[in-house]
């Protein structure tokens, strides 16, 4: 059920108890952890933190501590899944779930007892009637007329009872129909709701336990669901003015330019949408970045030709634009962003920036929030590193403390080599012409011998490579319906095993963040009977036994046709 008052009905609840909680490997789980860690420790209340990457996961940890804990609470995980079904709890265990995925899973909803479903206050979630989904078993009913009707004579068998029965069975049968008609139209489409690290943060507030740094964890979340599109603009300006406030409440001084009593200052700024450019080359930031590297298309001569001429016209000589942003002269670094800006219309670079925010630590390097996504979610999935996943999503969250700043630096250098790579494989893909339109999608798979296969095995960095392709195929392509077209990824996984993870995502004409392509692989699975695993919290996200991908995709082809 959904949490009213989420003090009293959970924050409250969880006072002089031991918490479990289960959060999932993402950039807004980790904010969200880290918030909550805040407060936990600042009422001594025990708790043990456990990340997990899938469905099989979630299994295996919540049966190793479920003899430890009575109070559980999964962060991005478990929202969307029945949990009565899946974990099989004991009766005096209670789920807390703050989780950003969308739809939740009804039985979860309708659940009074043991699961408590937190929402922002004010959010609104489009939840079918109880009556619509649930009806009370009316064999006991039918036993009882059947009964009856053997106690009496032929004509009352032959009346009213049977009759009765009859109108019962259509009645039912009509019930049934709506009911089909009405699950489907509420799983149709997956989407996400309001970041979990802006509902912690809001209760951090109502404890008045907020200060910078959750308020600056919460931005990071917020901003992470935006560049990888989970949210649209609109959500995206509502939560930001969300936030604006407590920017403005937690960093007013009397004097503008000094710091913040607590030497962290939070403010607003329109954010160029050129990837780490403030860590990186000017030059390396256009070429790579997924907006302006699709705008000048620069994996061609001509685009190449239409980058230098933007350089030329800002008056920033190539060789300054190829050193690193902090090296540049002070001319050019201080004016390049209001450069860019005034000259972006005439390149069609009309959106080259959005509403974000941006940090300093006292007198250290500043971070916009978009640094701290990118370089979080490439500590979380390097592949390099072969440590496990704890130990990544650990590492992950101590760079979001102030005085952990150069781990959060080393990650921005290693985002920057992913970015690199996505770039070439897109490059790849449009140069040997690899992107197929099967009808109605559009298809592509990386090659088993790829060298950079590793790196796209995990969700979030395959999902930034499908967005990069799909917007790159629109912008080559001669095909006028490529932009009302679905775009779907396959990664060799495990060839051991002989798994591919296949990533379907929306076409970039929709104006809505919402993904029917899930729910199209389980019935594509379905119907051909092949070996699939859906392990991923995101429905749009299954594995696959590569044998059976032809088929798996013929059928998906039939459906979407």
């Amino acid at each position: 059920m959904f949490i009213a008052n989420i003090r009293a009905e959970f924050y409250n609840a969880l006072l002089y108890q031991r918490v479990l909680i289960i959060a999932a490997a993402d950039c807004d789980s980790l904010c969200s952890c880290k918030i909550l860690q805040s407060m936990l420790h600042s009422d001594n209340i025990a708790y043990t933190l456990v990340p997990v990457s899938g469905l099989q996961e979630l299994e295996r940890v919540y049966f190793e501590y479920s003899d430890q804990f009575k109070n559980i609470i999964l962060i991005n995980c478990g929202g969307n899944i029945n949990i009565m079904e899946v974990l099989q709890p004991d009766e005096d265990v209670t789920f807390y779930i703050i989780d950003s995925h969308r739809p939740f899973d009804l039985d979860n909803v309708f659940n009074q007892d043991q699961i408590k479903i937190i929402l922002m206050e004010g959010e609104m979630v489009d939840i079918p009637d109880f009556e619509d989904i649930y009806r009370q078993d009316e064999e006991d009913e039918e036993d009882g007329a059947d009964s009856e009707g053997n106690n009496s004579n032929d004509e009352e068998i032959e009346g009213s009872p049977r009759k009765r029965m009859k109108t019962d069975m259509l009645s039912k049968r009509k019930w049934l129909q709506k009911r089909k008609e009405i699950l489907f139209s509420y799983y149709e489409f997956a989407y996400y709701g309001t970041a979990s690290a802006l509902i912690a943060f809001d209760l951090a507030w109502k404890l008045s336990k907020d200060n910078n740094d959750n308020l600056w964890w919460t931005i990071i979340g917020l901003t992470e669901q935006y560049l990888h599109q989970k949210i649209d603009r609109d959500k995206y300006v509502l939560d930001v003015s969300t936030i604006q406030g407590h920017v403005m409440r937690l960093n007013r001084t009397s004097d503008e330019s000094a710091m913040s009593v607590n030497c962290m200052k939070i403010g607003f700024e329109n954010d160029l949408r050129l990837s780490l450019y403030k860590h990186w080359s000017i030059y390396d930031s256009f070429c790579y970045s997924l907006y302006t590297a699709c705008k000048f298309r620069v994996w061609t001569m001509k685009g190449k030709k239409n980058l230098h001429e933007l350089l030329a016209e800002m008056g920033i000589p190539v060789k300054q634009a190829m050193q690193k942003f902090s090296s540049m002269d002070m001319e050019y670094k201080l004016n390049v962003k209001e450069w860019i800006e005034s000259l972006a219309p005439k390149f069609g670079l009309a959106d080259i920036t959005f509403g974000s925010f941006k940090t300093q630590f006292g007198y250290k390097t500043k971070f916009t929030a978009a640094d701290a996504v990118y370089g979080l979610i490439a500590i979380i999935e390097d592949m390099e590193n072969t440590r496990p996943l704890s130990d990544k999503f650990l590492e992950a969250l101590d760079s979001l403390s102030r005085s952990k700043s150069k781990a959060l630096a080393e990650g921005i250098r290693k985002a920057k080599l992913q970015q690199i790579a996505i770039f070439k494989q897109v490059r790849n893909f449009i140069d040997m012409r690899q992107v197929v339109c099967a009808g109605p999608f559009l298809y592509a798979c990386i090659d088993e011998g790829s060298p950079d296969k590793k790196i796209f095995c995990k969700p979030t960095t395959l999902g930034k490579l499908a967005r990069f392709l799909l917007t790159a195929y629109v912008a080559s392509s001669r095909n006028k319906l490529a932009a009302s077209l679905p775009m779907v990824l396959v990664t060799p996984l495990d060839t051991d095993r002989g798994t591919s993870l296949v990533l379907g995502i929306p076409p970039i004409a929709e104006d809505t963040a919402r993904n029917f392509l899930g729910r199209a692989f389980e019935q594509a699975a379905e119907k051909t009977k092949a070996r699939t695993l859906h392990d991923c919290f995101d429905s749009s996200i299954i594995e696959v036994k590569t044998e059976d991908r032809g088929k798996f995709f013929d059928a998906l082809s039939a459906l979407l046709a």
